[in-house]
Order: C-alpha cells, then structure tokens, then sequence
C-alpha cells in the first residue's frame, strides 16, 4: 500500500510541474535578438569641406584586388538604394562579376530620403514640387550641386582611394529621380570626373527644363572639341511613371546618341510595369553590369 502511495504521490508531482514549467516558459524573458549587418560592408560618417556631414556606406569584395584596384560605383541616396546594390554585388562575386567597389552616399539618418538631398542635387533648391522656379538667370557658379561634386569628387574620392585599391580610370555615378538630374548635371559639366553614369528617371522637366541649357554647352563642347572625354550614358525609366514621364528621357537619349561620332556612348532602357519608385530596384543588375563592362 505505501508503495501505491508513493507511486501516485510521485505522478501527481510530475503532472504538477508540467504546467509550471510551461508557465515558466511562456513568462522567461525572450532571447536577446541581434541587428542584421550585411556581410562584406563598412560605414562611417565624413564630413564635407563645408562641415555637412554625409554616411558612407561601402560593399567591397573579398580576396586579393586586381592590379589595377577596383572600379567604383558612387550611389546617390545610398540610405534607400544601397543595401540593393550591395547584395546584389555580393552574389555576383558567385559568378567572378561582382568586383566591384559599391559607395552609398548617404545622411546621418535612418530615413530613406533625407531633405538635404534637394539641396545637393538641384539648382536652385526647390521651394515646392516641380516645376517651382521661372525660367532663371545664367547659372551661378558654386551652388550647392556644385559643392557636393566636388565632395564627391574630391574629399570622398581619396578617402575611398585611401581605404581600398581603386582604379581611378573605372569611376561611374548613379543617381535616381532629383539624383538623376545631378548625375546629367555631373556628365555636362565635368565629363571626365566619371567615365561611366547611370540616370534612373531623371526628373527633366525640373525648373522648367533648366537642364536643357546645360546639354547646349555640353553638345557644342563636344562638337567644337572643348569636351576632349565623354562618359558613358546610360538612361533607365519606367513605363508606369508617372512622376516623371519617360517620353522626355527617350527624346534625350535620341539627341545624344547624335553625339556618338565625339565619344559619348548611350544606352536607354525603358521597364515594363515600373512606377517611378520601383525603377532603382529593377535598374540594379542593368546598372552593375554596365558599369563593369
């Protein structure tokens, strides 16, 4: 009889403690969690010759550089489109395609977009949606784009240059939307700082088309023999833009491969089913493969 007892003392002891120990469970604090951190990245903060201060974000590939260092890929907003390249670049380094330096240039910021942005893209910075500004005065010199090109140019070039073994003759830009416009404004005005550029829906009719005036200068530049060096162009727009319509972008790849008997090379390439928010994403493969060609 007390060998019964204490077998049934005993079970009803474990039965007991089961649901405790699911309690237990359900209220234990949960397990500390770790942030993501993409593989093979860097970032830091720098600040301009003028004091903004800018985050840079770089994907670099592994082993050992080529002998004439790495080509760089300069992204414009890089806190919304540079995680994309980036992972993008890494895979590719699957197939030998990926080696490549990719620079996102950004702003101390966990936002996609940052309001500076307009300030270091446009002339003159914008004080409502587009187009905001008569038709305006010659362009004066040093404006705030200007500035930031020769940021980007100069004082983060050689830090990159610096940081990782670059080949100075493979530099390209890419830019987006207001960050397209500033990457045609960097092929017109200082063609040789970039050999290969990249404008994803240029916001063209910006300011009433003031960018026209600027492929003036630089088609005659490059028709009068001024413009010695051209980069190489590439176009990208979607179909379903209606921000910025792609018919303007189209016009102006028909002008520019005129050009192509001076040395500037042009690409245009217009996606299906792309609004003007999805044509960074879908131009990412297009763009790293032109770029590295």
């Amino acid at each position: 009889m007390k060998k019964m007892w204490k077998r049934l003392a005993s079970m009803m002891a474990i039965t007991l403690a089961v649901p405790v120990t699911s309690v237990q469970a359900q209220q234990a604090a949960p397990a500390a969690v770790a942030t993501y951190s993409m593989p093979s990245t860097q970032m830091w903060e720098i600040p301009s010759d003028g004091g903004e201060i800018y985050r840079i974000m770089v994907s670099y590939p592994k082993g050992e550089p080529p002998a004439d260092g790495y080509p760089v890929l300069y992204v414009l907003d890089g806190n919304a489109y540079f995680a994309s390249f980036a992972e993008t670049r890494r895979l590719l380094e699957y197939y030998d395609r990926g080696n490549a330096i990719v620079v996102g240039v950004g702003y101390p910021t966990d936002d996609a977009y940052d309001e500076r942005r307009t300030a270091d893209f446009l002339y003159p910075v914008p004080t409502a949606k587009p187009p905001a500004e008569p038709k305006s005065s010659p362009r004066p010199a040093n404006t705030g784009r200007d500035k930031f090109l020769d940021f980007l140019t100069g004082k983060l070039r050689t830090e990159i240059g610096k940081r990782y073994k670059i080949d100075r003759d493979r530099q390209a830009l890419f830019g987006h939307s207001f960050g397209g416009l500033f990457a045609l404004h960097a092929l017109y005005t200082r063609p040789d700082a970039f050999q290969s550029i990249v404008a994803a829906s240029p916001s063209l009719e910006w300011n009433t088309q003031h960018i026209l005036r600027e492929e003036r200068e630089f088609t005659a530049g490059l028709a009068s023999g001024k413009t010695l060096r051209a980069s190489r162009l590439m176009l990208v727009v979607g179909d379903q833009d209606v921000d910025d319509d792609p018919e303007p972008a189209r016009a102006l790849a028909g002008r520019l491969e005129r050009l192509s008997g001076y040395g500037l090379s042009i690409r245009y390439r217009r996606y299906d089913d792309e609004i003007h928010i999805t044509v960074p994403t879908r131009s990412v493969t297009d763009t790293l493969r032109f770029v590295l060609r």
